[in-house]
């Protein structure tokens, strides 16, 4: 049997920290050894660190129920516990940056869920079916960071994944013009509705900082690795609305698009049926088999029903039709705290693991 990574989860008692437990239960190459938090939680297991704020409808994995809280603060403690760590910490962004670059300093490859290095040239903001390939400027993050075996990885927002894979697979014919409106879950704010009772019955049409996040994150996504940075792509041109719905979990996208060479439908529908990336060759334990499933009924895809599609890591679409004022419109769906959080982020450690990037500290 092959011996498990050691995995440690630094803000493991938020939500996305949480689904990181969760997640990772089992998990036939990882295995939970360290969680830190605040220096609040520091000290107690992470049972009592949770007690009264487990959000998930699952039960605290019993592995992890005695585990004692660190301190996310005391980096070189946390570190010497674990192979790698997942980041989903709530703070500042310089504070967030610093404490990210603290740990790779220490030779522990990073796989965060934050925003904060999404915008670092040298670190790799991967979805793993769309741009495997940025992983090659991690070589430049080491230097920089002086150290030959710790890097950051990022994952990107969760929002863009209910249009982006999409319109990723239909890139040979040039989309040109994309208008998106997210309609997105209160689980992308940490809470619940209990947490949140004033959701209910509600919709709030603003979420600080995600139309641009929204628009400029694909670019980056679609950009290119050149002399040690990421340059991100100048098209699609892309704008969005974001607005904040009363579900728990699950972002759905309505999507008008124009092309360069406008494809037939049977075409679209080919591409969508038909994309597989990375982690589908690699067989990766936490790829969806089918990446993008598209259904025909004209009520599909629905939050409720369809947003755990395999396992929550697949992608869906519908309504695919012609427009008058774009070449075609679409819906689309993404789970946001399996494929756009927790389990993206753990696709990512998966692939980075797969391509020689994560080992075990004592075989380096």
């Amino acid at each position: 049997m092959t011996q498990l990574l050691k995995a440690g989860i630094v803000g493991g008692t938020g939500m996305v920290g949480q689904r990181f437990v969760q997640l990772l239960n089992g998990h036939p190459w990882f295995k939970v050894t360290a969680i830190a938090a605040s220096a609040g939680s520091a000290g107690k297991t992470y049972e009592q660190a949770v007690q009264g704020r487990w959000k998930l409808d699952t039960p605290i994995p019993e592995d992890v129920k005695s585990i004692v809280v660190q301190d996310a603060s005391k980096v070189e403690e946390v570190a010497a516990g674990v192979d790698f760590i997942f980041c989903a910490v709530d703070m500042k962004k310089d504070e967030i940056k610093a404490l990210e670059e603290a740990y790779a300093k220490t030779g522990t490859p990073v796989v965060s869920n934050n925003s904060a290095h999404r915008w670092t040239a040298d670190v790799p903001m991967v979805i793993p079916e769309i741009n495997p390939g940025h992983l090659d400027v991690i070589a430049a993050q080491r230097k920089r960071l002086g150290t030959s075996t710790g890097f950051i990885a990022v994952k990107p927002n969760c929002s863009i994944q209910s249009y982006v894979p999409m319109l990723n697979a239909l890139k040979e014919f040039g989309p040109k013009t994309v208008v998106a409106s997210t309609y997105q879950a209160i689980s992308g704010a940490g809470k619940n509705f209990t947490d949140w009772p004033e959701m209910l019955d509600n919709v709030i049409p603003y979420i600080g900082g995600e139309e641009e996040k929204s628009e400029q994150e694909p670019l980056r996504i679609w950009g290119s690795v050149e002399d040690g940075a990421i340059v991100k792509a100048s098209e699609p041109h892309i704008t969005t609305q974001c607005i904040r719905v009363p579900v728990t979990d699950g972002h759905l996208a309505t999507v008008f698009v124009s092309f360069k060479n406008k494809p037939s439908k049977e075409e679209i529908l080919e591409r969508w049926s038909s994309f597989a990336g990375r982690p589908q060759e690699l067989g990766l334990p936490s790829a969806p088999k089918q990446f993008i499933t598209y259904f025909e009924e004209e009520n599909r895809p629905q939050t409720g029903l369809d947003r755990d599609i395999e396992g929550g890591m697949g992608v869906s679409a519908g309504r695919l039709r012609e427009d008058s004022l774009y070449d075609y419109k679409f819906v689309g769906l993404s789970h946001n705290t399996l494929r756009g959080a927790a389990g993206g982020a753990v696709l990512i450690a998966e692939l980075l693991k797969a391509e020689g990037y994560i080992t075990a500290k004592q075989d380096q």
